[in-house]
């Protein structure tokens, strides 16, 4: 029986490299029916790290998951995952994020560690079993590692992460400032985007207190020019909101080169948002100086804000 490995929707590097890893890890360790699968379309900074180490996308989950044996990375809240994942049999959960709505009903190999990238974890994994590191394996770790720090500058990023990316970068043969510099600028032009897939591109949903929170995150070398379109993103975000019940939508534009965030908010409880950071909303928007981790930064203090 097949074993499915995913990460989350709208899936990122990180998402999309570590579902083939563990894939990989699972049939080294014996499971021969282990397969990868993404939920969601696959970014150009993506396919840029696939081309690169010459490694195909997964493909799109489209099946029931009901009794079927699923493996989660990078994720493990169950509203950031496959429609029928609360019917499936979950054996192996190996994740960097927070633990929330998330119960199975047997026990299982659950790996969470406060470190900037799955595929830290999952390297790690590989050297305790004494596996086998392929250089394109390697690769898609240090692809993840490099999208989910920015290049080592998130807050995420622990020395975990960048002991990981230079031990593997001789492994996969790559200058890790060159490759990740142009893996990260394949994934920042905006222009040719619609409004919905700059919304979607890299976006999360959260329960926080009573509230379904929307957060996208767009990584970009020029943030004025997503604000150009300010009035379009904000009609597409109150529509999404409507069509999904969403209570809040955040959306933060990122600027890889320099370090901050831009965000716009919509939603009746914007305020609260920039209280969170504290700082108030000026046409919807606010600039968080050094801010660049939806995870570590973001995700916490509007948590705080909401659950008070």
């Amino acid at each position: 029986m097949t074993t499915y490995i995913f990460g989350h929707q709208n899936p990122d590097t990180d998402a999309i490299s570590s579902a083939i890893i563990m894939a990989d890890f699972e049939q080294q360790n014996g499971n021969k029916e282990a397969k990868a699968y993404r939920l969601g379309d696959v970014s150009p900074e993506t396919q840029y790290a696939l081309d690169h180490f010459k490694v195909s996308a997964p493909e799109l989950l489209t099946d029931d998951l009901t009794d079927q044996d699923v493996i989660l990375v990078d994720h493990n809240e169950f509203q950031q995952s496959a429609e029928t994942i609360d019917k499936a049999v979950i054996k192996h959960v190996i994740d960097h994020h927070r633990i929330a709505n998330f119960e199975t009903a047997g026990p299982l190999y659950y790996r969470a560690e406060p470190v900037g990238c799955t595929a830290t974890i999952l390297y790690k994994m590989y050297k305790e079993q004494g596996f086998e590191i392929r250089p394109e394996i390697a690769g898609l770790m240090i692809s993840a590692i490099i999208s989910d720090s920015l290049l080592f500058k998130s807050p995420t990023c622990t020395s975990q992460d960048v002991n990981a990316a230079k031990a593997l970068a001789e492994i996969a043969g790559v200058d890790l400032d060159a490759y990740g510099l142009d893996m990260l600028k394949a994934g920042a032009s905006t222009a040719d985007k619609s409004e919905e897939e700059l919304l979607d591109a890299d976006a999360k949903s959260f329960s926080m207190g009573d509230y379904t929170v929307r957060i996208g995150q767009v990584n970009t070398v020029d943030i004025d020019e997503v604000f150009a379109r300010q009035e379009a993103l904000e009609n597409a975000m109150n529509k999404a909101s409507v069509d999904n019940g969403y209570d809040i939508f955040v959306l933060a534009i990122t600027d890889i080169i320099n370090s901050d965030s831009k965000i716009l908010v919509v939603g009746a409880e914007k305020d609260t948002v920039a209280t969170a950071f504290d700082t108030t909303l000026d046409n919807n928007t606010a600039f968080l100086p050094g801010v660049v981790s939806r995870k570590k930064q973001i995700v916490p203090p509007i948590t705080t804000a909401l659950t008070k």
